[in-house]
């Protein structure tokens, strides 16, 4: 039985059955292919003299120089850098062998696995297993090195390739044979690095001949990559060898190798400026928001701080609603601003924190706290100005009041004393006879009767005066100077009255007689009078309540009232008998005179007058009392549609700052799930708030009514309002939290496991439920996380340099997003300042400086245009014109912040 190479030790023979196995496998990949054999035998031979020449040397049938190992080990030697153990330079057969089997042992050394390979079939030269040696070595010096995006060297080739080509027309690189058989796949890759070696416009699919000619020509004379690939096999062939393309296209790999270091040192550059650019543009916003904000407020402030109210319920009531135009259409938009300015600071310093830059402190006056400081200033002063507006009301209201019922019975009470001032000064009882003077005293003791029953009204009148005085009402000393007017007019009458009986009573001795049925009349009637008096000005009393028991108080006394009507009609029948009587008399008995009452000025036809006037009054009290009756029923109705409405919407909004609050804990699935409910939240607010456009449409209802209590509710429109803007503010704030956690997450690679772990030990020790840690608690925290704090005096230096790492506006607390920042920021690959220098080192060629048309030719336009706009000039020894100093604009990218 033949012996051949045994697979697992060079030079050793295996048995025919191994063999048939090896061959089996090479079939599969295509090694036996007598197509394929013949062109990989001038592919790899190609391939071997582009290196050997280096050495001076080449090969001319790759089975037969192979065969001394000589030219393999000087091959490895070439394409590795390294030196190989001395060759044996004897001629037998096991000198060969121990020469291939030393290049075997180095090719083993590079954690290549040979199978089936062993150096007496090389010695033989066996082609198959030659070719295979060969792929091996190809594989493993050629391709392998071959790094994209942490795929395997095959896999990376072919990514490099697509993305390369990815712009040229016509070039659609899915796998490497097919898609090489026109040509304009080489010749894209070309274009794409040496765009000056040919015009890639004038090709064409349909002369793939030409195509494939022109790239390999170019390559062999311009990129020194010989032809290993002939034309006329790509194109002759069903399916090109998958290997030799393979090899070749490595070739131009390895060739503009140079090109794709410069593009990724511009790609990162641009990195770098672009995260630059982006902060700056942030913070520009951020500063102009806030001032914008901050000039609003400011402007606003003394407005809701006035208190002119010029004394006047019109001014009031136009004020009211210009302070609900503002809760309606300027002060919305400003939530939204302040929400808005707060989440681009959050993700400014977010960014800044992942970009590896210093934190951002805004301009004096315009930090989050300042602007925090003077919202709640003005929600201060929008409450206590929404307060006096309501109370300036009440009393402006009741001003009004007072000041119409003052000049009612002000001009009652003047239209009583009329004349009375003449009557009193006159002397008239000294030439009357004695019956006429009785009559006269009888008449002025009824009019002392009356003066006594007004001695309340002019009372009242000067209570009402003292009240508007207390109430500052604006028209005060009109009022004062009416009220002065009727107490000296009430003091002369008292004075005139006690005169005018004085002189009576001098006068009595001669004047006896009196008329004792006017007197009877007299006596009746001024009471009666006076209580109709009474009576007319009560049912036309202006009155004001603002609940159901005060206006149904009114209504049972009125009711009380009208059952007193009864008697009050017996006495009125009385009075109006004793004028009949009178009448009747006189007719009897012919009294000159006696149907004219000398003791009072009353006739029946006022008793009737003013009896008839009440009577028709009664109904209208009546009705006038239902209205008002029928209002505060609407009142009521509008305090209980209110409390419904609100009880509805004021649990509803605690129950989703809970939930949101909770999905803020971090606690509730992964953060993209945290963030979809929290979206689902945040629709659901905007969903919900018709109902407090509701609720602000029934309470103006309720202000309009002057309603000023409502027992039904805990909730106020003011409780609504501040707790809806605590809910969207709540909303966006947790919202933006998480977009920044998950931005934290991706940006440095870790996992949701550790996330969780993170969160959870974060809540462990945040017992308040704050979202955030003092000192103490966040040192237990990073305990808890096996992090080793030290309990001597360094281990507490080394604690206060962490603190100023997560609190770095040295607020005393640690909120979460910096803690998460900490614990993963260590173990991240960041981009640093060392890692720029070296990048544009690379596009510098190396010099200490770079050239403004080196940063053109490398960078985008606009990112190059920054550079050279933000370099200082190069100053050294061999800086040239124009020279640009690169390492000073890359160490200030990293240090202090003077955005």
């Amino acid at each position: 039985m033949a012996q051949y190479a045994n697979p697992n030790q060079f030079g050793a023979p295996m048995d025919e059955n191994q063999y048939m196995e090896q061959e089996g496998e090479w079939e599969r990949e295509g090694l036996l292919d007598p197509a394929w054999e013949k062109q990989q035998r001038k592919t790899f031979t190609a391939w071997v003299n582009s290196h050997l020449r280096k050495a001076g040397t080449q090969i001319e049938n790759i089975e037969e120089d192979f065969r001394n190992g000589l030219k393999l080990m000087l091959l490895l030697e070439v394409i590795s850098g390294e030196t190989l153990p001395k060759p044996d330079r004897g001629k037998m057969r096991f000198h060969k062998i121990a020469n291939v089997n030393k290049a075997l042992d180095f090719i083993a050394s590079k954690g290549v696995k040979l199978v089936s390979i062993g150096a007496e079939e090389i010695v033989d030269g066996n082609v198959k297993m030659t070719l295979g040696m060969i792929w091996t070595i190809i594989l493993r010096f050629a391709i392998q090195d071959i790094s994209v995006e942490e795929m395997t060297a095959k896999e990376g080739l072919l990514l490099w390739c697509q993305r390369k080509t990815a712009p040229y027309k016509n070039v659609n690189v899915q796998n490497f044979h097919l898609s090489w058989r026109d040509g304009l796949a080489f010749c894209a890759l070309i274009h794409r690095h040496r765009p000056d070696l040919l015009d890639y416009s004038k090709l064409s699919k349909d002369n793939p001949l030409e195509n494939l000619n022109l790239a390999f020509d170019i390559a062999e004379k311009y990129l020194d990559i010989p032809r290993m690939l002939d034309p006329e096999d790509l194109l002759n062939t069903e399916k090109p060898d998958e290997r030799q393309i393979m090899t070749y296209v490595s070739c131009y790999y390895h060739a503009f190798q140079g090109a794709m270091q410069a593009e990724m040192a511009a790609n990162r550059i641009c990195k770098v400026l672009k995260v630059n650019q982006d902060n700056e543009r942030l913070m520009e916003e951020y500063e102009r928001l806030a001032s914008d904000l901050l000039e609003w407020i400011r402007r606003t402030l003394p407005w809701l701080e006035s208190r002119q109210s010029g004394n006047s319920l019109t001014a009031v009531q136009k004020k009211l609603e210009e302070y609900r135009e503002y809760r309606r259409k300027h002060k919305p938009p400003r939530v939204e601003q302040k929400a808005k300015l707060e989440t681009n600071f959050n993700t400014l310093q977010t960014k800044l924190r992942l970009s590896n830059r210093p934190a951002y402190m805004p301009t004096e006056g315009k930090l989050i706290t300042d602007i925090q400081r003077a919202w709640n200033g003005l929600l201060g002063s929008e409450k206590t100005f929404e307060e006096w507006l309501l109370a300036e009301l009440m009393r402006l209201e009741r001003l009004e009041h007072l000041a119409k019922k003052f000049k009612h019975k002000a001009d009652i009470h003047e239209a009583w004393t009329s004349g009375k001032e003449e009557m009193l000064s006159s002397q008239d009882y000294k030439n009357c006879k004695i019956f006429e003077l009785k009559a006269m005293k009888k008449k002025h003791e009824a009019f002392e009767s009356d003066l006594a029953a007004h001695q309340d009204r002019v009372e009242q009148i000067a209570a009402i005066a003292q009240e508007l005085n207390a109430l500052d009402y604006w028209d005060s000393a009109a009022v004062n100077t009416r009220c002065q007017k009727i107490c000296d007019q009430w003091d002369r009458l008292g004075t005139l009255t006690q005169q005018r009986r004085t002189g009576m009573d001098e006068a009595e001795k001669v004047l006896e007689r009196v008329d004792s049925l006017h007197l009877e009349f007299a006596k009746r009637a001024a009471p009666f009078n006076n209580w109709l008096d009474g009576t007319r000005e009560d049912l036309v009393d202006m009155f004001i309540v603002h609940t159901l028991d005060e206006i149904q108080g009114l209504i049972d006394a009125h009711a009380q009232f009208k059952a007193t009507l009864g008697e009050a009609d017996k006495e009125f029948n009385a009075i109006i008998a004793l004028i009949h009587e009178c009448e009747s008399f006189a007719k009897q008995y012919n009294v000159p005179g006696a149907t004219i009452n000398p003791y009072t000025n009353l006739t029946g036809k006022d008793v009737q007058s003013k009896w008839n006037e009440v009577k028709t009054l009664v109904p209208q009290r009546d009705q006038t009392l239902q209205d008002e009756l029928k209002k505060q029923q609407n009142n009521e109705a509008l305090r209980r549609q209110f409390a419904e409405k609100s009880n509805q919407v004021g649990p509803w909004i605690e129950r989703q700052m809970d939930a949101v609050a909770a999905i803020g804990m971090g606690m509730q699935g992964s953060l993209e799930e945290q963030l979809t409910r929290l979206r689902e939240y945040e629709e659901a607010v905007y969903q919900f708030k018709p109902h407090l456009e509701e609720l602000e449409r029934i309470n103006q209802q309720i202000q309009e009514s002057f309603v000023f209590e409502n027992r039904y509710t805990q909730y106020t429109m003011e409780t609504l309002r501040v707790g809806w803007e605590q809910l969207v503010t709540s909303v966006n704030r947790t919202i933006n939290e998480v977009e920044n956690q998950i931005l934290t997450r991706d940006s440095k690679g870790i996992t949701q496991e550790q996330l969780n772990e993170f969160r959870a030990s974060f809540n462990h020790f945040d017992k308040s439920r704050t979202g955030r840690l003092n000192p103490e608690e966040f040192k237990n925290c990073l305990i808890s996380l096996g992090y080793s704090v030290g309990q001597d005096k360094q281990g507490e230096i080394d604690f206060q340099r962490i603190l100023t790492i997560v609190d770095p506006n040295a607020s005393g607390y640690v909120q979460f997003d910096c803690f998460l920042d900490f614990m993963t920021r260590e173990s991240t690959d960041v981009d640093t300042a060392e890692q720029v220098i070296d990048s544009f080192r690379i596009l510098a060629a190396d010099k200490p400086y770079i050239l403004p048309e080196e940063l053109r030719r490398e960078l985008p336009p606009d990112q190059a245009e920054y550079c050279i706009q933000r370099m200082q000039a190069y100053t050294g020894m061999d800086a040239v014109q124009g020279a640009l100093d690169y390492m000073s604009f890359s160490t200030a990218l990293y240090g202090e912040s003077d955005l």
